[in-house]
């Protein structure tokens, strides 16, 4: 399973916009291949947010940022305070006792 990392930063205020933000690209992200599941995260006195989406495969996880990258753009515009940051990862359990 793959892991896709997205930190973004509007300013102090922007929580609704970050909220309305995350509903929109869940729902496109739903519908692409090997989707897993969402979590957003957030603190809303600084403006910082963030996104961590799960996929099957590292193709999937590759293609659903390339697809999302532009759209995330032009849907905050000026809202970003600098380009958001995204990479993807592998996921993996650790080994329980």
């Amino acid at each position: 399973m793959y892991a896709v990392l997205v930190l973004f930063t509007l300013g102090p205020g922007t929580g609704e916009m970050a909220d309305k933000a995350g509903e929109q690209f869940g729902g496109m992200l739903q519908s692409m291949k090997g989707f897993k599941g969402m979590t957003m995260i957030g603190d809303y006195d600084t403006g910082e947010y963030g996104g961590m989406t799960l996929w099957e495969t590292k193709e999937d996880a590759e293609a659903a940022l390339a697809a999302t990258q532009a759209p995330m753009r032009e849907s905050l515009g000026a809202l970003l305070k600098a380009p958001p940051t995204a990479k993807v990862y592998q996921v993996w359990e650790p080994l329980k006792a």
